[in-house]
């Protein structure tokens, strides 16, 4: 007795819960305007993620959003990163908007879309005049009892492209429709939203973005993460590397810069190389779902010689210029107990670099491959060797949202075609006609017209050759 009682509870339990399910929560989640305001709202941080720079460093946001005065009067650097604007699209709250709309419309697609589907596949036939009267387009024809005026409107319908449905044991009766593919676009635009979806939660949950500054010649692995998912793991790459083979700017005539090239190779765990591309701007290597894009340059070092002495290799700093151009800097010194030396600084890699003495003084300018002398030594300037900026970013959602807007497309196109229904009834020396559809109204009346036309002068031309 206490088992069959238990079992009576659970099941009044998933009944109550079913129940309540259909009742209040369905209601809820299908209804438009919820789907509406989740839309608008979605795109309202969608923006800010967008105009809101993601994943830089907190230096960066107390300089750009600071408290006095803040943004608007309350975006701050500090209620940005405690609501997670700098992050946004990692957001536990946005993730949850992007499940909780899709969620609405899969719950819409399954109680309104399907079922909606389902009625429009299915057909009835209309066996009584009455019926007619119902419809939003309906005529009446005077027929020859004797006149198979219904075979004729067959033939014409299916030369319409209509999908005609007969009874065998009711030949008096006709149904034909066409555009079904009207009521399925619909369905494929909600299951478009609901892949980009996923394939924005996926791409967020997996995807990492780095940024690298490699001297040309280097070999490195991604290791400076700005910002990465908790599923990221597995994209940062492990068993392979990239080599910097060569990087170098392109000038114009005035001396602006035209056009900075990175030849990166990528090696695998033995060092064999597997790929190679020259990129730039806008043409970035792609390699295993991981795509290194050309943002920046800079120099990492120049090649000197003082007298006879073997090839140093210094690395220079970028100084502080207040915002007035870039220039890179190092010390070299002259003497072998460092007591003496010079500076040198450069702005860019066309090869001239400037050399300052201790008190300040210019002592000379010097382009790659020349000396001067300086403090009673030959100094010699060989080369000047730049970095390169490479952002690298994998974001294993981009195929899933390719496809979640190719399905969209596909649903909004299927989406124009007008779902158009006819019934005919031939009784009593009469002909009933009707029709309805679901958009293009106006169209669909000035082609049921044409049909009766057609039919009527049909019928008049075997009139005319009975009574001749």
């Amino acid at each position: 007795m206490t088992v069959d009682n238990t079992t009576s509870e659970k099941s009044n339990l998933w009944s109550t819960i079913n129940q309540s399910l259909r009742q209040d929560i369905l209601p809820v989640l299908t209804d438009l305007r919820l789907a509406i305001v989740l839309l608008l709202v979605i795109a309202l941080f969608s923006v800010s993620g967008t105009v809101i720079e993601q994943g830089q460093s907190l230096a960066f946001y107390q300089a750009n959003y600071p408290e006095n005065p803040a943004l608007f009067g309350f975006l701050s650097w500090k209620v940005l990163l405690t609501v997670g604007l700098d992050h946004v699209y990692r957001t536990w709250w946005f993730l949850a908007l992007l499940i909780f709309f899709g969620t609405s419309l899969t719950a819409c697609t399954f109680t309104r879309q399907l079922p909606a589907l389902k009625a429009a596949r299915r057909w009835k036939f209309y066996d009584q005049s009455r019926q007619f009267t119902k419809l939003a387009l309906s005529a009446e024809l005077d027929v020859d009892t004797q006149n198979d005026s219904l075979q004729k409107l067959t033939q014409i319908l299916q030369n319409r492209r209509y999908k005609v449905f007969q009874e065998q044991d009711k030949n008096n009766v006709l149904y034909a429709r066409k555009g079904i593919v009207g009521r399925i676009g619909p369905i494929i635009v909600h299951i478009g939203i609901v892949v980009i979806l996923l394939g924005s939660i996926w791409g967020a949950m997996t995807g990492f973005m780095a940024q690298e500054m490699i001297p040309s010649g280097n070999n490195f692995q991604v290791k400076n993460i700005v910002d990465a998912g908790p599923w990221a793991a597995t994209q940062i790459t492990k068993d392979w590397t990239l080599r910097v083979n060569r990087f170098w700017i392109d000038y114009t005539s005035t001396g602006s810069i035209d056009q900075f090239y990175s030849d990166l190779s990528v090696l695998n765990s033995q060092g064999e190389e597997v790929d190679r591309k020259t990129i730039f701007v806008n043409q970035p290597l792609r390699y295993r779902g991981v795509t290194f894009y050309q943002t920046d340059w800079g120099l990492a070092a120049v090649r000197v010689r003082v007298n006879k002495s073997p090839i140093f290799q210094l690395p220079m700093a970028q100084l502080n210029t207040n915002g007035n151009g870039r220039i890179w800097g190092t010390w070299i010194p002259t003497k072998p107990d460092l007591s003496e030396g010079v500076s040198l600084l450069a702005k860019d890699l066309q090869g001239t670099v400037l050399i300052y003495d201790a008190t300040g003084k210019l002592v000379d300018t010097v382009r790659s491959g020349m000396s001067t002398q300086v403090n009673g030594v030959k100094l010699t300037v060989l080369d000047v060797v730049g970095s390169t900026g490479l952002q690298i970013k994998a974001d294993p959602g981009v195929p899933i949202v390719y496809a979640g807007f190719a399905l969209l497309m596909l649903g909004v196109v299927m989406s124009y075609f007008s779902h158009s229904q006819i019934w005919a009834l031939q009784t009593d020396g009469c002909l009933y006609v009707g029709g309805k559809t679901n958009r293009a109204q106006v169209a669909f009346e000035q082609e049921v017209l044409q049909i009766l036309e057609r039919l009527s002068s049909q019928q008049k031309i075997e009139e005319k050759a009975i009574a001749s």
